[in-house]
């Protein structure tokens, strides 16, 4: 497959849906059922509250929602069994209203959302586990393969890159040739750089400044940036007062080639992201009647 003619522009059905990857752009919805997330700080961790918030996504124009049961970050430990029983519930109640993606770094977990009607694996640990290809290989589900140089849950203090971009493009290469090699389809895969994942704020601006060496890899990119450290540290604001400079990424990524937009505040980055494919001329306007008379 070669880097300019490969399956990131062509259209897929993910989840039951079409998507045009050369002419769309997705807005994934964060859901996580954690008392310890990153951004949300448990607010989801109810299931009651989850699947409010499933809905709202679905109404604000959410394409995807990604569901989490354990954050990245270190924290308690959490099997695999409150794994299941946090995302399935979530699962179940999502899966009518949009794609279904499951963040999870575990195989056997991976399994048993696919049949609960998860069209998206989402791995932020870039198959640590190989085991994770087997279980989306055969499947219709899609796998997320994400950049990070720590295990999940484990912390990687002070990481150091000779060239940030190639190196995590060149991960990204191996570690796609790891899922084909296992059975995962070309059409099944999607790469994502890890903003901020074992990354300080001039490595997560330097990846997102030449993120065409990572788009041009031929698979389509997802960019999870939301409200994150590198917007926070490169604008001195708090986490809750991110908004402006995540839709700023959102259409920078957006111009050099991502394709899934990971995002908290959906109602806004989904106007960000329609905008920006309406002056790109993939999408018409809802209505014309400016000077129209």
């Amino acid at each position: 497959m070669s880097e300019t003619s490969g399956p990131a522009t062509g259209t897929r059905v993910i989840g039951g849906r079409t998507y045009d990857f050369s002419r769309r752009v997705v807005v994934m919805a964060i859901v996580n059922r954690t008392p310890d997330s990153f951004h949300d700080r448990g607010r989801t961790f109810a299931l009651e509250k989850a699947t409010e918030a499933v809905k709202a996504a679905a109404d604000d124009g959410a394409d995807w929602i990604d569901i989490g049961g354990v954050p990245f970050a270190p924290g308690p430990e959490v099997t695999a069994a409150e794994e299941l029983d946090r995302v399935l519930p979530v699962v179940e109640a999502a899966r009518d209203l949009a794609v279904v993606s499951v963040d999870t770094f575990r195989p056997e977990v991976a399994r048993e959302v696919i049949k609960a009607g998860a069209g998206v694996i989402n791995d932020t640990s870039g198959l640590r586990d190989p085991a994770m290809a087997d279980a989306v290989a055969g499947t219709d589900a899609q796998l997320v393969i994400t950049h990070s140089l720590a295990a999940p849950r484990t912390l990687h203090p002070r990481p150091q890159y000779g060239d940030v971009t190639a190196e995590v493009a060149g991960f990204l290469r191996e570690r796609v040739g790891l899922a084909l090699s296992r059975g995962v389809r070309p059409d099944q895969i999607i790469i994502d750089p890890g903003h901020d994942l074992n990354k300080n704020t001039l490595h997560t601006l330097e990846i997102t400044r030449r993120l065409e060496e990572i788009t041009s890899i031929g698979y389509p990119t997802l960019a999870a940036l939301s409200n994150k450290d590198f917007i926070g540290e490169t604008l001195d604001r708090p986490q809750q007062d991110r908004l402006a400079g995540t839709l700023a990424t959102v259409v920078f990524c957006i111009l050099r080639g991502a394709r899934i937009m990971r995002v908290h505040d959906v109602r806004a980055a989904t106007d960000a992201v329609r905008m920006t494919e309406a002056m790109l001329g993939w999408r018409e306007p809802v209505y014309l009647r400016h000077n129209m008379d």
